[in-house]
């Protein structure tokens, strides 16, 4: 049984849609809906459904700007809407189908062999990552993990120059200019990289310390090699100057 969520900022759309999913199909069970997409995201944070039938126009935040905001991008996107202007958008979009209202049923059938098909190679997906995974715990040359934008990033630790706080995002930066955002705090960023090699120098910065160029103690500052300049807080500075 596929679990789906519904997203519309209409009550009577939602139940209509719940309706028509239930009806025309028994492969679909409707777990949550929702007329507010901010709740709706704060769901979709903690819940990992199969697939979320998802309506365009909204006047709070629409469909489109739902789908950049999702953090979970392996959960399958089906737009539904009454207008047929939206649908190469919505490919754009990376939603796996759209569905016109009302919904036709063989269009539904469709559809769900599409979210099946979608759901199987999730499955894959996250076999390979858990390998991937395993293997690398287990390897004496134990590379630093980061998962973002759908992908797994394996990295030594001179790949990185420093990472940032941005609130609830971290954005981690490479030696070859890369930059990396992150779905965690700064803190959580720390508990993954090697604590003999990064330091909290910052409330707002982790470095790497054999990427240190100079200390200017007078200041407050550290340059990297990559000539970045990195504020030095005061109540790191003696934990910071016993390290070096």
């Amino acid at each position: 049984m596929l679990e789906a969520v519904i997203v519309d900022d209409e009550e009577k759309a939602l139940q209509s849609l719940k309706w028509e999913l239930t009806h025309f199909s028994n492969e679909i069970s409707v777990v949550a809906m929702f007329t507010d997409p901010f709740e709706a995201l704060g769901y979709l944070d903690k819940n990992q459904p199969d697939c979320v039938f998802l309506d365009i126009e909204m006047p709070a935040m629409d469909g489109f700007q739902f789908i950049q905001k999702m953090q979970n991008k392996e959960i399958a996107v089906v737009i539904t809407t009454a207008y047929n202007q939206y649908a190469i958008k919505a490919l754009k979009n990376e939603a796996i189908d759209y569905l016109l209202k009302p919904i036709d049923s063989d269009d539904l059938n469709e559809t769900i062999a599409k979210i099946r098909k979608h759901a199987a190679r999730q499955i894959t997906a996250d076999k390979l990552e858990r390998l991937l995974l395993s293997r690398n715990a287990k390897s004496a040359n134990r590379r630093i993990t980061l998962n973002t934008d759908g992908k797994l990033m394996f990295l030594d630790n001179d790949d990185i120059l420093y990472a940032e706080s941005d609130g609830n995002y971290s954005t981690v930066y490479l030696a070859d200019g890369q930059k990396i955002v992150l779905t965690k705090k700064l803190k959580e960023v720390g508990e993954i990289l090697p604590s003999d090699t990064f330091f909290r120098i910052h409330n707002s910065y982790i470095i790497n310390l054999n990427k240190i160029r100079e200390f200017l103690k007078t200041d407050g500052y550290v340059i990297l090699k990559s000539n970045h300049k990195i504020p030095v807080s005061r109540q790191k500075k003696s934990d910071f100057l016993d390290l070096m």
